[in-house]
C-alpha cells in the first residue's frame, strides 16, 4: 500500500509491506564463523571431547547424587548415559 493511500474505512491503520532478505548477511556470518574455527576444526573430535567431559562430570557420584541424577534422567531433564546410571 502506498504511503499516500487513505486508511481503510473502518479506521484501522494501513498495513505496510516490510521485508528484509538476510540471506547475504547469514552467508557472510557463516563464512566468518568457519574462518574463525580454522581449517583444523574437527566437529567429531569436539563431540568426543564433550562426551568425555560429561562422563567425567557424572562419574564418582555418591549415593545421594546418584539418586538425584536418576531422578533428573527419569524426569527427562538429563539424557540417560550408559546403562541409565552415571559412570562409576
Amino acid at each position: 500500500m502506498a504511503p499516500h493511500d487513505p486508511p481503510p474505512p473502518d479506521g484501522t491503520p494501513a498495513l505496510v509491506d516490510f521485508s528484509v532478505d538476510l540471506t547475504a548477511q547469514e552467508v557472510q556470518r557463516q563464512a566468518q564463523v568457519l574462518a574463525a574455527l580454522g581449517p583444523d576444526w574437527d566437529p567429531m573430535e569436539v563431540m568426543r571431547g564433550e562426551e568425555a567431559a560429561y562422563d567425567l562430570l557424572y562419574s564418582g557420584l555418591d549415593e545421594e547424587q546418584q539418586r538425584l541424577y536418576d531422578d533428573l534422567v527419569a524426569a527427562g531433564v538429563l539424557p540417560p548415559r550408559g546403562g541409565g546410571h552415571a559412570a562409576a
